[in-house]
């Protein structure tokens, strides 16, 4: 590639990104405004995100209100399955694209309806590379790592911990079938940002999603006492 060419094609990734800032921050307003605190939740594929957000809905919908934005490249089911539980759920299908951007979420906003006093969950396309890259105006990053992954997944993808306030370490309950460091993981994580709340939790044990319901509540707790 010709460095013409290459300087061109930094000059429209920086303009993408630009815009993209300026649609999140109006989104974050927007979020914000409404008393809603918005949690990008980021994973790679298959570390249990949809379940997770099926359990935390059954745990926190009597107490908050909460939406959930889906993102996939194709199919809603996982939207379908967070019907299913009471709450609003719109899909977002992002074709060949490998993550959520803000416009697409700017877009979901004004077709759905919101959780004023409450929690908007947006689950990002499975991966750990491009979503790092993309505000979506949330109020917290948070990033799945399943102990069925390598306990180096924060080491190879550093972008992605690096820029996440948490990190849920998800189906602890499979650990006595498995040879996975937990202490190392977390040693990994803390390596890329020695400041990431670490939240351990299993979806199908009955007190699995203790810490994270709290850390939840607890973000819940901080807007309400800075809108007083």
């Amino acid at each position: 590639m010709s460095g013409q060419s290459q300087t061109r094609l930094i000059e429209i990734e920086q303009n993408i990104l630009a815009k993209n800032d300026e649609i999140a921050a109006r989104n974050r307003a927007r979020l914000e405004a409404a008393g809603i605190i918005a949690i990008n939740l980021m994973s790679s594929p298959g570390s249990g995100k949809t379940t997770l957000l099926v359990e935390t809905i059954q745990a926190l919908k009597d107490r908050l209100p909460i939406a959930v934005i889906e993102g996939d490249q194709q199919t809603s089911s996982d939207a379908a399955r967070i019907r299913e539980t009471g709450v609003p759920a719109l899909q977002i299908n992002t074709g060949k694209g490998c993550h959520l951007d803000a416009g697409m979420v700017s877009v979901a906003l004004d077709h759905m309806p919101l959780p004023e006093g409450g929690i908007l969950f947006i689950e990002n396309v499975g991966n750990l590379v491009c979503p790092a890259g993309f505000d979506l105006g949330e109020a917290r990053r948070v990033v799945l790592a399943s102990v069925t992954e390598g306990e180096d997944k924060p080491l190879k993808y550093p972008e992605m911990f690096a820029t996440a306030d948490a990190m849920v370490i998800s189906k602890t309950d499979l650990l006595p079938h498995l040879t996975f460091d937990v202490e190392a993981l977390v040693a990994n994580a803390r390596k890329v940002r020695p400041r990431l709340d670490i939240l351990r939790t299993s979806s199908t044990s009955p007190d699995g999603l203790g810490t994270w319901v709290r850390w939840l509540e607890g973000l819940a707790g901080q807007l309400r006492h800075a809108a007083e």
